[in-house]
């Protein structure tokens, strides 16, 4: 009879209720970020034109805090870098005239920049607790510190760079939207002040692709 009852305690054991693992219903969404976009430019000088690509790259952290109460809608705010690499060319016709003792030739010039940024985003996606394919908008306002820009130009006789830090708006300021489902998100910034504190008027507009990780 001994060897039969403890033969039955582990039926006993495992034949107990298993109470389901509850799900964090505390969780947050998107907390890393990484985009990759093409500057397209506003307002260019006139005679100037763009050549090959001219990347835009951020990457950064990000802190959720849903606002309503199935966690769809958030506030992020975040910190994070940015560079951009802007690429055109003006042909020196453009800027010393057509005379018979010059070759036409086409100058490029490089700017690059490199900022840190404070990215605030109003968020609405219909994301559940235990899955991480969903639909997403996210929209806000971003501040950039421009730390270090450089021009780079180049001609077929001497290549020259410098440092234009003392000539560009330090600080940048843009409204950028990001719609997508899963991984694959198309995002859009468009920049609200100039590049430089005077004379050209162009500023950024990235269009890509940016890539959210929990």
């Amino acid at each position: 009879m001994r060897i039969l009852f403890f033969l039955w305690i582990p039926f006993f054991c495992f034949s107990q209720e298993i109470k389901p693992i509850e799900m964090d219903s505390l969780y947050r969404e998107d907390q890393f970020y990484a985009s990759l976009s093409y500057n397209l430019i506003q307002n260019r000088p006139d005679g100037f034109k763009q050549f090959s690509f001219s990347p835009g790259i951020t990457f950064g952290i990000l802190r959720d805090f849903p606002i309503s109460k199935n966690r769809h809608w958030a506030i992020a705010p975040g910190i994070g870098y940015s560079y951009n690499n802007i690429k055109q060319f003006i042909n020196s016709e453009e800027i010393v005239g057509a005379t018979e003792n010059t070759t036409s030739e086409n100058i490029r010039t490089i700017i690059t920049t490199h900022s840190m940024d404070f990215p605030l985003e109003i968020r609405w996606r219909n994301s559940t607790q235990n899955s991480h394919s969903f639909w997403r908008i996210y929209t806000g306002l971003k501040t950039s510190y421009v730390f270090n820009s450089k021009l780079k130009l180049e001609s077929t006789t001497e290549s020259t760079k410098e440092s234009i830090s003392d000539e560009i708006n330090r600080w940048q300021y843009g409204a950028y939207i990001s719609v997508g489902f899963n991984t694959w998100n198309p995002y859009i910034y468009y920049g609200l002040n100039p590049i430089f504190k005077e004379g050209s008027k162009m500023s950024n507009f990235n269009v890509g692709f940016i890539f959210y990780i929990l």
